[in-house]
């Protein structure tokens, strides 16, 4: 995909991943509109990038609608969709409130969910969907078990997204980072995380997920047993 010029609404645009996205994409000449839940995080970003901030609450069929629409008239089209929100909670199975797990299937995999379907309806042909799932999609780690099913409940859904819209985008790529020192966990909505690996480094991932979405790849994914990044 020729990013120059496109236009690409990044999804939150206040996390450590999101705002890395942004500035990536700008570097590549891409035209932005960035949310956020409190579109005030995001304020002296989108004046560094010329970008919209616009408001979103992942969980809420009308604001991603919103959001989407409001998008694609800042843009005038809507080339591109990158996914970077989330919530983790860390507890074994049985130990964490139903509440945060609902949250997260909310948060990880049905409202991204719910926005990619809002802006398959704007996107231009050729358009392109960038996700941010996680490792644990593919690896489900003990001690973050509702985390590790939502993420893959989302990671599940791009790989079918894929297929089904094959003739119309030209990338649906799934980013599946390792563990990074970006500060989500300090975030998590209960527990504490167990013992983590090395961290891996935010911007080498970014940076690999923009070429793969030049190059119209399908994954970006963290190999535990290799401990790097593969592209395919």
């Amino acid at each position: 995909m020729e990013i120059e010029g496109k236009g690409f609404l990044v999804a939150g645009a206040s996390g450590a991943l999101g705002s890395r996205f942004a500035r990536e994409l700008d570097r590549r000449g891409a035209r932005l509109a960035l949310t956020a839940r409190d579109p005030a995080t995001i304020v002296d970003l989108a004046a560094e990038l010329d970008a919209a901030a616009i408001e979103l609450e992942i969980t809420g069929p009308s604001s991603r609608a919103a959001a989407v629409e409001r998008a694609a008239g800042e843009l005038g089209t809507l080339d591109g969709l990158v996914v970077a929100t989330g919530a983790v909670a860390f507890g074994r199975s049985g130990e964490i409130d139903p509440a945060f797990e609902e949250r997260l299937m909310s948060v990880n995999a049905t409202g991204p969910m719910g926005l990619i379907a809002a802006a398959l309806a704007r996107m231009a042909d050729g358009g392109a969907v960038v996700v941010l799932s996680a490792v644990v999609a593919e690896y489900p780690t003990a001690g973050m078990a509702a985390y590790s099913a939502s993420k893959a409940a989302l990671s599940a859904y791009i790989a079918a997204l894929r297929r089904e819209r094959r003739r119309e985008l030209s990338a649906v790529i799934d980013v599946r980072p390792g563990h990074m020192e970006t500060g989500f966990s300090g975030r998590a909505l209960s527990g504490d995380p167990p013992r983590m690996p090395e961290p891996e480094d935010p911007d080498e991932l970014v940076a690999a997920a923009i070429e793969a979405l030049a190059a119209e790849k399908r994954e970006v994914a963290y190999d535990p047993m290799k401990r790097s990044l593969e592209t395919s």
